[in-house]
C-alpha cells in the first residue's frame, strides 16, 4: 500500500508511522479534539489503539492515514480511505488539527490537498464527509471545499450530516478537434470504434460529426481550411489518441473486430504489451494515419484483511 505525501503552501501530510503515535497521542490530549467521536481519545491508551488502528490499515494504494506537519512537527491527523459507515465501499474522508493551531485555515488546507488527490491522482467519482450534526466548524469546512448536504442519518453512535464533493470539470478536457482528409472514412473508424466504447453522437454538419462521452467530446472535420491531406503521428502534433475500454478480454475483442472497421494493427508482434509488460493495449492505426491506443483496466488486487 502506497500512501503519498502531498504537499501544500504551509503543510506537508505524509503517511502515517509508528513513530507518531506519541505526537498524535498530544494532540488528543485536548478532549476538543475529540468531542465528536465516539471515543474519548483524550485518554492515552484509547488514543493509541486508534492510532494502531489506523496503522493496519491495508485499503487501496494511494488510499490511507497522513500526519499532518507544519514546520516538521505533527499538528494533525487526516484519513482518505473506504467508508466504514457507508455501503459500496465510497471513499470517505476525515481530518483532525491540534487546537492550539486552529483558526489559521490548516485544516482546510489539509483536507483540500486530500481532496485534490482524490479527484486528480486517484480518479475518484466522489469523495463522502460524515460529519457530527453539532460540528458546525466542520460542516462550514466541508461546504468551503464545494461538498453538498444531502442527508442525514446515524453514524458513529450519533447523528451525522452526510456530505459529498464530485470532480470539478477545471482542467479535465472539453474537446479534442482532429482535421481529416476524408469525412466518411474518418466515421467508419472513429464512428464504430467510439460506438463501441460507449460515445453517443453529438453533433453534426456539413464538413464534421462529433462524438460526445460524459463533459468532453472528439470532433473529426474535413474542414475547408485544411492546408495538407496527410497525417504523419510522427511528425510534432497529435500522436495518438488513448482509451480507456474495459477489461483485457474487452480490448482483445474490439483489436480483432477493429481490423473490419477501417483500423489496422501497429506492434502486432508485441500485442497486447507494446507499451510494457504491466501494460495491456492495443495499438490501432486508421487509413489516414491516427492512431489510437485502446488501453485495458489493470487487474484488481486483492488484499487481505
Amino acid at each position: 500500500m502506497t500512501v503519498p505525501d502531498l504537499r501544500t503552501a504551509r503543510l506537508r501530510l505524509r503517511a502515517l508511522d509508528t513513530t507518531d503515535t506519541e505526537a498524535i497521542v498530544r494532540i488528543f490530549a485536548d478532549p476538543e479534539t475529540s468531542r465528536f467521536l465516539a471515543a474519548d481519545l483524550s485518554d492515552p491508551d484509547q488514543c493509541r489503539a486508534s492510532v494502531a488502528r489506523r496503522l493496519a490499515y491495508t485499503g487501496p494504494d494511494g488510499t490511507g492515514h497522513w500526519v499532518v506537519e507544519r514546520d516538521g512537527a505533527v499538528i494533525g491527523l487526516a484519513h482518505l480511505r473506504p467508508s466504514t459507515e457507508l455501503s459500496g465501499g465510497l471513499t470517505e474522508i476525515g481530518y483532525f488539527l491540534d487546537p492550539a493551531h486552529g483558526g489559521q485555515g490548516l485544516a482546510t488546507e489539509a483536507a483540500a490537498a486530500l481532496l485534490r488527490h482524490a479527484f486528480a491522482t486517484l480518479g475518484l467519482p466522489a469523495v463522502w464527509a460524515l460529519v457530527h450534526e453539532s460540528n458546525v466548524a466542520s460542516q462550514n469546512l466541508v461546504r468551503r471545499l464545494g461538498f453538498t448536504d444531502v442527508g442525514g442519518g446515524d453514524h458513529y453512535g450519533a447523528p451525522h450530516r452526510v456530505f459529498v464533493a464530485l470532480p470539478g470539470a477545471a482542467g479535465h478536457w472539453h474537446h479534442v478537434e482532429l482535421w481529416v482528409p476524408d469525412l466518411a472514412r474518418a466515421e467508419q473508424s472513429f464512428g464504430w470504434l467510439l460506438t463501441e466504447l460507449g460515445w453517443r453522437e453529438h453533433q453534426r454538419w456539413r464538413d464534421g460529426v462529433s462524438w460526445k462521452l460524459g463533459p468532453g467530446y472528439l470532433v473529426v472535420e474535413q474542414s475547408p481550411a485544411l492546408t495538407s491531406t496527410v497525417h504523419d503521428r510522427r511528425a510534432p502534433g497529435l500522436n495518438h489518441l488513448a482509451l480507456h475500454a474495459g477489461s483485457p478480454e474487452r480490448v482483445d475483442e474490439l483489436a480483432a473486430a477493429a481490423l473490419e472497421h477501417g483500423w489496422r494493427a501497429l506492434f502486432a508482434d508485441r500485442y497486447p504489451h507494446a507499451g510494457g509488460p504491466d501494460h495491456h493495449a492495443a495499438y490501432l492505426e486508421n487509413a489516414d494515419g491516427f492512431e489510437v491506443e485502446l488501453v485495458a483496466d489493470a487487474p484488481r488486487v486483492t488484499r487481505p484483511g
